[in-house]
């Protein structure tokens, strides 16, 4: 049915029910710091994002049959080919959001695990879709434009350093 062919109340009614939608708390993602050495120095994994193609960790929605860490490795090798092991605690979290070209900005909060990464494979779901880049931790500072990840890439940097 067409909101136009709705009764006054019941778009009122369906237009709150959206509205609150989007005035709720932060929905809950969880990602994977991907790191490795290489060369002697530690590199990082970024990818962006599909649409707006800001450069982001892998990240999702927690799957609630399983453990966080487990859904931030499965999302690693999903939308990157990592193969690795997450650790079982969180190494932080941030504020974020979702959305961008069609105007809706979901509120996220990210729960972020790191992941030693063992290998990788050229055969995974998201490929072709994103630009996937190892990089060392400064440079990866510099390409992501949240700042709760650059906070969050700084803590990495120097408990490697």
């Amino acid at each position: 049915m067409a909101l136009s062919n709705l009764q006054p109340h019941d778009r009122a009614s369906w237009w709150q029910s959206i509205t609150l939608l989007f005035r709720r708390p932060a929905r809950l993602q969880v990602a994977a710091l991907c790191h490795r050495e290489r060369n002697g120095k530690r590199e990082v994994l970024l990818i962006t994002t599909k649409t707006t193609h800001r450069w982001i960790l892998p990240k999702g929605w927690p799957d609630l049959s399983m453990e966080a860490h487990r859904t931030a490795a499965i999302e690693a090798f999903e939308e990157a080919g990592v193969v690795g092991k997450a650790h079982e605690e969180p190494f932080a979290s941030f504020s974020s959001h979702k959305g961008g070209r069609a105007g809706f900005r979901i509120r996220t909060e990210v729960l972020v695990f790191l992941v030693d990464v063992e290998s990788t494979t050229e055969d995974y779901r998201d490929r072709g879709e994103r630009d996937v880049r190892w990089v060392p931790i400064d440079e990866a500072i510099r390409l992501a434009d949240d700042p709760g990840l650059v906070d969050v890439l700084r803590k990495l940097d120097r408990l490697a350093g």
